[in-house]
């Protein structure tokens, strides 16, 4: 137990922008290269910032919990701050910081498979990290889950790539439409940690479409991207009762995936079927809180379901049912209803605290379609250090701070203390992180 007096020593000696290098350099030590190498479209004589400076900037200010681009180029204008910058990116001449309309600028035409590259690193240096081993399904498959969120809502045609929905005034019976971005989340769970892997924009094609983008057809093309990322990649994927569906056993058949889904009666009407009529018979002779049934023939495959019965926060009884093609038995049952379950940590971790308490991820930070994207990415890519951060740094998880806190603390220090020649000399020794 930390006393407050230990407490407020430590506060004293906390250096957080140091304490966030160490666990970014620990993990991706050659981040700051990747961001150099981001292939750049400008013309040359007319670029002042590489993209190693845009790029680290901005994910400065979703590490520091700034909500707006405004609010982050009068907070990081300090001469503390530009040094801090050049000195990590090991800039001698760096005068100022990039103005946000010089980022926007730069990330309206920037492809957005340049930082897909860079997720793509990040994760692929976490795989190799033998302390993530133990959080495999059944010591084996990596969890990913699989889920769609909104973006950005507009009330006016925003682009040719927007969904629409018509919905009728009840007081005026006027229907109106509402213009809409979407993106469909791959990523992959670790403890309480849910790291992005992939993402998809659920986008039309062209405004004149006769059949809108949505989840399922983003799946599709999730899919394929995910495979040919991590072609060996032993994936269990985690999704709610829309993928459980032909479509979905299909692609996990054909990339050599597992699944394990929610099931809802009525889904799939033969397997709810047959599955209640043998969960009936199984209670009569052993009223147990799990439940489970093999080899339940669907098309040209067998399924297998599971259902825990389980206490909700109000104290009332919630049955919940999966589907996998992970043979269920007695040893198994509670860790595959366990991964189940855990799909709702992209709800909690992971769209929840980036909409609402870390990166406010449904303000547009540009107009420009293209850079609305790269935004969205780029808070994917600061989300994986972030979590790493909060969950691996010593000082935080003894300081047991907010979410808020955290964030402050680190623009605080950002802001205030110059990196020196000493910290760097730490920084480039070992460290051990541990996420228990």
């Amino acid at each position: 137990m930390v006393t407050r007096k230990e407490k407020r020593n430590r506060e004293k000696e906390a250096n957080y922008f140091f304490e966030f290098l160490k666990i970014q350099k620990h993990f991706f030590k050659d981040l700051m290269n990747n961001l150099k190498k981001v292939a750049d479209h400008r013309h040359q004589s007319y670029i002042t910032y590489g993209p190693e400076v845009l790029l680290f900037t901005m994910m400065l200010k979703n590490m520091t919990g700034l909500k707006s681009m405004r609010n982050m180029s009068e907070s990081f204008n300090k001469e503390e701050c530009i040094k801090n910058v050049g000195k990590v990116l090991g800039l001698d001449s760096l005068e100022e910081l990039p103005h946000y309309d010089t980022i926007n600028d730069f990330l309206s035409g920037l492809d957005v498979n340049e930082l897909e590259k860079i997720r793509t690193y990040m994760i692929k240096e976490l795989l190799k990290k033998r302390s993530l081993e133990s959080y495999r399904i059944e010591g084996k498959y990596w969890g990913v889950i699989i889920d769609g969120t909104g973006l950005h809502t507009f009330h006016e045609k925003h682009c040719k790539h927007c969904l629409r929905r018509a919905y009728t005034n009840k007081e005026t019976g006027e229907t109106n439409v509402l213009y809409m971005h979407h993106v469909l989340e791959a990523k992959l769970v670790v403890g309480d940690m849910v790291f992005s892997i992939a993402s998809e924009f659920i986008e039309n094609e062209s405004e004149n479409v006769s059949k809108q983008d949505c989840e399922l057809k983003a799946f599709d093309r999730l899919a394929k991207k995910i495979k040919k990322i991590f072609k060996r990649l032993p994936i269990c994927i985690l999704g709610d009762s829309l993928y459980a569906c032909e479509t979905v056993f299909n692609l996990c058949r054909a990339h050599k995936w597992k699944y394990i889904c929610r099931f809802k009666e009525g889904r799939i009407k033969s397997i709810s079927t047959e599955f209640k009529a043998i969960k009936e018979l199984e209670q009569s002779k052993d009223q147990n809180s799990l439940v489970w049934v093999n080899d339940i023939a669907y098309k040209d495959r067998t399924v297998n379901l599971m259902e825990a019965t389980m206490k909700t926060e109000d104290g009332k009884s919630k049955e919940y049912v999966f589907i996998t093609d992970i043979k269920i038995t007695k040893k198994n049952v509670e860790r595959l209803i366990a991964a189940g379950r855990s799909r709702w940590k992209i709800e909690n971790q992971g769209f929840n605290e980036q909409k609402n308490n870390r990166y406010n991820i449904e303000h547009a930070n540009s107009q420009n379609y293209t850079a609305m994207k790269n935004h969205y990415l780029l808070v994917q890519i600061t989300d994986i250090i972030r979590q790493l951060f909060e969950k691996g740094s010593s000082i935080l998880k003894a300081l047991k701070k907010t979410a808020k806190e955290k964030s402050s603390n680190l623009l605080e220090s950002f802001r205030t203390r110059i990196l020196t020649d000493e910290d760097f000399t730490h920084l480039s020794k070992p460290i051990q992180v541990r996420f228990t």
